[in-house]
C-alpha cells in the first residue's frame, strides 16, 4: 500500500490503516501526515478515555475521503469531451455524498497536506482537486499497486508538475497544427472524394506527436516505432514522418510503380515510412509500420521489430519507443489488442513499455460507441495489466501536448504501458465519401457548427497575445503555397516509387528472380565442424543436477553421433549451431518450444533444485551469436505477429515461430494473409520468418492433424514463400540454413512431423548434413526406374507409411518419389524424374488429407499437362476423424485405393 494514503474508495475508517502505521513508526509517514497525528494525539489528551472523537477531526478524515474520491472517480467528471455530453454516474463528487456541508467551505483543514498545498479552506482544496482531476484532463491510476508509480502521478498531477509551454512553444504548437489543419484541407480541395480518411478533429495527434518526438531526443531517445491504422496517417507520414509530399500527390493520382507489373503495391494510407530527423542537434530514427485494413494487426509487428533492434545493436529499452495509434472502436473490439498488453513484460517479448494512443473518434465506422463496447471505457483493456490511463479533450491543443510528455516521461522511468484517449471527432464520417448523418444525424448537425481544432488555439493564442491575426493569415499563406508548390512538381514524375520501410537493416539483401527458385543453394556444413558442434550442443555442465531423463537426452544425441543415425531434433539443433557460429542470431518462440511440444528439441534445460537455465547452444564457441528461445503466452495471433515483425528488423537472424498444432494457425490466420504472404508484393518487404507447423493424420482427430496446407498453397504466387513437407532430418537441416544463403528473404512456411521426430526410417547421417543441400525432389532410393509400373508422388509422412504398406503387400511395382518443395512448385525437378520412369503407366498424387484439403487441387493445377490420378480421403467438412477405429478404417480405405494401381494381387 501507498505509504502517504491508506484511504481507499469513499472508506472514511481506512485513516486507521494509516494512523496505526504512524504508531509504529512516524517516519513509515508523510511529514504532513506526522504532524496531523501529532495534532490528533495532542488534542485526544484533552478528552477522557471513551469519549467521542471532536467533529473537527472527524471532518478532516471526510475530506481526506473526497481527496480519495477526486483520485479514484474525478476522471468521471473531466470536461474532457469537446462535443457531447458527458454520460452522468453517481455518485458525483459533490461534498454533501462525503458528510461535508456547504458550511465547512470556508473552513481549514490539515487534510490540504495530502495535495501538497498545505493547511487550507475546504473551497481551495476541492478548486485545486477539480483542476488536477476534473478539467481537460482525466487520469485513471489509482489502481496502480506500485506506490512509487502512484505518487508518481499524484506529484505530476496535484503537485502542478505538468509540462510548461512558453510563447515559443506555443508558436511552435500553433505551427505544426496549423500544417496538419491545412493539409487536409488541401487535400480536400484538390482531391475532392478521395478517401484519405482524415485527422480533421484529432489534429492534436499530430501536434502531441511533435512534441513527443522533441522530448524524446532531450531524454535520449534515438528511435520511434509506430504503427496505426488509417486515420491520419497521411497526415501523421507528412507532418512527423516527413514523407515527401510530392510523391504521395502522385499517389493520390495512381500513378503506377516504379517496379515491374507484377508488384501490386497498395493504397496510399497503408504504406509505412522510416525516415531520420533532426531535433535539436539530435538525430531520431522515425519508423511507421506499413498496415493492412485490419486495424490493430500492426501492433504485435511494432513489438517484434522494437524488440529485435533492442536485441541487436540498442541493447537498451531506453533508446526506442513504441508508440500505437487505435481508434475507438477497434481497441474495444479487437482481441489481438488484449494479447499484446499480456506481452508487456514477459522476458521474450518486453519492449520497455508500450505508449498506447487512442484517436477516439466515439464511432466505429458507423456504430456509435454505445454499441461498440460494454465497458465504461475504450481503454479499459489496459486495467488488465493495471496500465495508467489519460483521457484528454482533443480540443484543449494543450493539454494533449501534456498528457503525450507526461506518457513519455513515466514510460523512460517506469517502462511500462501506458494510455493516452484523446476524445475528439472525425468531421467526414468514416471517410471522405461517406454519409455520416445517416447514422449520427444529432452529432453531424452539432459538428457543423464546431470551431476546428486550430481555430480554438488560434482563438486561444490571439487572446494571450502570443500570435497576431496577421501572423497567422501570413504562416497559413506559406503552408498553402509550399503544398502548391509541390503538387504542380508532382505533375511531372511518371511513376511512384514503395520502398522497404526499413531499408537501412535491408543494405546488401536483394529481391528474388524466377530462375532463383529452379535450385538451392549448397548448404552444407565442414564435417568435422558438425561433429564439434554436435558434441557441444548434447554435453551438459557436470557440475549441475539435471533431471535423470533430460541426461539420457543428451547421452543419446552423443550416441546417435557415435552410430551415425541422426534423429529429427538433432539434425534441427545442428542447423541452429551452425548458424550461430556464423554469426546468425537464432530466435524461436511459441508454446512449449523451450523442449518442444513432443519433447523432441530440450534446446533448453533446467536445473532440477533451483531451475536454473542451461543453452548449450549459447555455449559452442566464443564470439557466436546469440541463440534465444522463449516458450510463449497461449497467443497465436499477437505471437506470430510479434515474430514476423522481429524477422522484419532482423534480416541476417533466423526467426522461427512454432505452433503447438499445425491447426493452431488458424488463430494467426490475420498475420498470414495480410502480412505473411502478402507484404513483399504490397509494401516491398521482405521477410524470413519460419513457421513450423506440427502437420499429419495419426488418429489424433480433426484439431490436430492438419496445418491447412491448402490454405498456405491457395495464397502461393509471384514466388512470396515458400512451402516444404520434408521427410528427412538432413532436408530439414538444409532447409533451415537455406533461409540465410541466399541473397533474399522468403518466409518458409514447415509443414513440421510428429510420427518422424522418433521413427526409426526417418534418420540422416553427418554425412548428409555436411555435404550438399535442401532437395526439392526425392526420388525412390531402390531405383525403380525400369520396372515402376505406377509412380505416386506425395509429400511428408505419408510417404514411410505408403513405402511400408507397399511392403506389407508385396507392391513391387510402384515407385514413391517425394515431392519435399510444394512451393516454389519444383516443375524441372518433377519432370526430370518422372523422365526416368519410361514404362509407368500411371502418374498418382496421393496424399492422406481429405481430397478438397491438402496439395491435391494444387498439384493439379500445376501438373495439368499430366495425365494426374489423385488417392486421397473423401472431400469432408471436418480435416480428419475424431475417433482411432474410424482413422484406421479410412487409412485402410485409402490404402486400398492406392494399391490398385499395382498388379500384385493381395489375397
Amino acid at each position: 500500500m501507498d505509504k502517504v494514503t491508506y484511504v481507499g474508495n469513499a472508506d472514511v475508517n481506512a485513516i486507521e490503516h494509516l494512523y496505526q502505521s504512524y504508531k509504529k513508526d512516524p517516519s513509515s509517514v508523510d511529514e504532513g501526515w506526522q504532524k496531523f497525528f501529532e495534532g490528533f494525539e495532542f488534542a485526544q489528551t484533552n478528552y477522557e478515555q471513551g469519549e467521542a472523537i471532536p467533529e473537527n477531526f472527524q471532518k478532516e478524515f471526510k475530506v481526506l475521503s473526497l481527496i480519495e474520491g477526486y483520485r479514484t472517480r474525478g476522471h468521471l467528471f473531466t470536461k474532457t469531451n469537446p462535443v457531447r455530453e458527458r454520460r452522468k454516474y453517481s455518485p458525483t463528487l459533490d461534498i454533501e455524498n462525503f458528510g461535508l456541508e456547504q458550511a465547512d467551505l470556508e473552513l481549514e483543514f490539515q487534510a490540504g497536506t495530502e495535495i501538497g498545498i498545505g493547511k487550507a479552506k475546504l473551497k481551495d482544496i476541492i478548486a485545486h482537486l477539480e483542476a488536477a482531476y476534473c478539467e481537460s484532463i482525466g487520469l485513471e491510476f489509482h489502481y496502480i499497486r506500485d506506490p512509487e508509480r502512484k505518487k508518481w502521478f499524484m506529484n505530476k498531477l496535484e503537485l502542478d508538475n505538468r509540462p510548461k509551454f512558453n510563447s515559443d512553444d506555443k508558436k511552435a504548437i500553433y505551427k505544426k497544427l496549423s500544417e496538419a489543419t491545412l493539409f487536409e484541407q488541401f487535400l480536400q480541395k484538390k482531391y475532392v472524394g478521395q478517401k484519405r480518411f482524415s485527422v480533421e478533429g484529432g489534429e492534436a495527434l499530430i501536434s502531441g506527436l511533435d512534441r513527443m518526438v522533441k522530448k524524446g531526443a532531450s531524454l535520449g531517445v534515438e528511435e520511434f516505432v509506430m504503427g496505426m491504422a488509417h486515420r491520419g496517417r497521411l497526415n501523421t507520414l507528412v507532418n512527423i514522418f516527413k514523407k515527401d509530399i510530392e510523391e504521395l500527390f502522385g499517389e493520390f493520382d495512381g500513378k503506377s510503380y516504379e517496379d515491374d507489373e507484377s508488384f501490386d503495391g497498395d493504397v496510399k494510407y497503408h504504406l509505412g515510412q522510416t525516415r531520420t530527423v533532426e531535433v535539436d542537434g539530435k538525430t531520431v530514427n522515425m519508423t511507421l509500420a506499413p498496415n493492412p485494413s485490419h486495424l490493430e494487426a500492426v501492433d504485435p509487428v511494432v513489438e517484434g521489430i522494437v524488440r529485435a533492434k533492442i536485441d541487436d545493436y540498442l541493447h537498451s529499452e531506453d533508446k526506442i519507443v513504441p508508440i500505437l495509434v487505435h481508434g475507438d472502436a477497434a481497441i474495444a473490439g479487437q482481441g489481438v489488442v488484449y494479447e499484446i498488453i499480456q506481452m508487456e513484460s514477459l522476458d521474450g517479448y518486453r519492449t520497455g513499455g508500450t505508449i498506447h494512443i487512442v484517436v477516439n473518434n466515439q464511432v466505429g465506422f458507423t456504430t456509435n460507441y454505445l454499441d461498440g463496447r460494454s465497458s465504461t471505457y475504450c481503454t479499459d483493456v489496459g486495467k488488465t495489466t493495471l496500465s495508467p490511463v489519460f483521457h484528454v479533450n482533443g480540443d484543449d491543443i494543450e493539454a494533449v501536448a501534456q498528457t503525450f510528455l507526461i506518457a513519455l516521461e513515466y514510460r523512460q522511468q517506469f517502462h511500462r504501458d501506458i494510455f493516452i484517449d484523446i476524445l475528439c471527432y472525425r468531421k467526414y464520417g468514416h471517410n471522405e465519401g461517406d454519409e455520416p448523418k445517416f447514422t449520427q444525424p444529432k452529432l453531424y448537425k452539432a459538428l457543423a457548427k464546431h470551431p476546428s481544432p486550430m481555430q480554438i488555439y488560434e482563438d486561444k493564442l490571439l487572446s494571450e497575445g502570443i500570435i497576431t491575426k496577421e501572423e497567422a493569415t501570413k504562416q497559413a499563406n506559406e503552408i498553402t503555397a509550399f503544398m502548391d508548390n509541390k503538387l504542380e512538381a508532382s505533375k511531372k514524375r511518371d511513376k511512384v516509387n514503395v520502398t522497404n520501410f526499413l531499408g537501412e537493416a535491408w543494405k546488401g539483401i536483394g529481391y528474388s528472380k524466377p530462375e532463383d527458385f529452379d535450385y538451392s543453394p549448397e548448404t552444407g556444413v565442414d564435417i568435422d565442424k558438425l561433429r564439434s558442434l554436435g558434441e557441444k550442443l548434447a554435453t551438459l555442465p557436470t557440475d549441475k543436477k539435471i533431471f535423470r531423463k533430460v541426461q539420457k537426452l543428451f547421452q543419446d544425441r552423443l550416441n546417435m553421433l557415435e552410430k551415425n543415425e541422426l534423429d529429427w531434433g538433432m539434425a534441427e539443433m545442428m542447423a541452429y549451431a551452425s548458424l550461430l557460429v556464423e554469426g546468425h542470431p537464432v530466435r524461436i518462440s511459441g508454446q512449449d518450444v523451450e523442449r518442444g511440444t513432443f519433447s523432441h528439441r530440450h534446446a533448453v534445460v533446467k536445473t532440477e533444485d533451483d531451475e536454473e537455465e542451461i543453452i548449450t547452444l549459447n555455449h559452442l564457441e566464443d564470439n557466436q551469436a546469440k541463440m534465444t528461445i522463449y516458450n510463449s503466452l497461449l497467443s497465436e495471433y499477437g505471437v506470430l505477429g510479434f515474430d514476423y515483425g522481429y524477422s522484419l528488423a532482423t534480416p541476417n537472424g533466423l526467426t522461427i515461430w512454432e505452433a503447438q498444432f499445425g491447426d493452431f494457425m488458424n488463430g494467426a490466420q490475420i498475420m498470414i494473409d495480410q502480412f505473411i504472404t502478402a507484404a513483399e508484393d504490397k509494401w516491398n518487404v521482405q521477410s524470413g520468418i519460419v513457421m513450423l507447423l506440427p502437420h499429419g493424420y495419426e488418429g489424433q482427430g480433426s484439431e490436430h492433424s492438419s496445418a491447412r496446407l491448402e490454405r498456405f498453397l491457395q495464397a502461393c504466387g509471384d514466388w512470396n514463400i515458400q512451402v516444404v513437407n520434408s521427410t528427412t532430418p538432413a532436408n530439414h537441416f538444409h532447409a533451415l540454413r537455406r533461409q540465410l544463403k541466399r541473397n533474399f528473404r522468403k518466409p518458409l512456411i514447415v509443414m513440421s512431423p510428429k510420427l518422424l521426430l522418433r521413427y526409426p526410417k526417418a534418420v540422416s547421417t553427418i554425412e548428409d548434413l555436411a555435404n550438399g543441400k535442401f532437395q526439392e525432389v526425392i526420388d525412390d532410393p531402390r531405383k525403380m526406374h525400369s520396372d515402376a509400373k505406377t509412380v505416386v508422388l506425395c509429400s511428408g509422412k505419408a510417404y514411410y507409411e505408403f513405402v511400408e504398406e507397399a511392403e506389407n503387400r508385396g507392391a513391387d511395382d510402384m515407385a514413391f518419389v517425394r515431392v519435399e518443395q510444394l512451393y516454389p512448385f519444383p516443375e524441372k525437378q518433377i519432370n526430370s524424374v518422372l523422365a526416368q520412369y519410361k514404362a509407368a503407366e500411371n502418374i498418382v498424387w496421393a496424399q492422406e488429407e481429405p481430397e478438397n484439403m491438402g496439395a491435391w487441387t494444387y498439384i493439379a493445377m500445376k501438373m495439368r499437362d499430366k495425365n494426374l490420378k489423385v488417392v486421397a480421403r473423401p472431400g469432408s467438412a471436418s480435416p480428419a476423424a475424431g475417433a482411432k477405429e474410424i482413422h484406421l478404417r479410412r487409412l485402410k480405405k485409402l490404402y486400398d485405393q492406392l494399391f490398385a494401381f499395382s498388379a500384385v494381387k493381395v489375397n
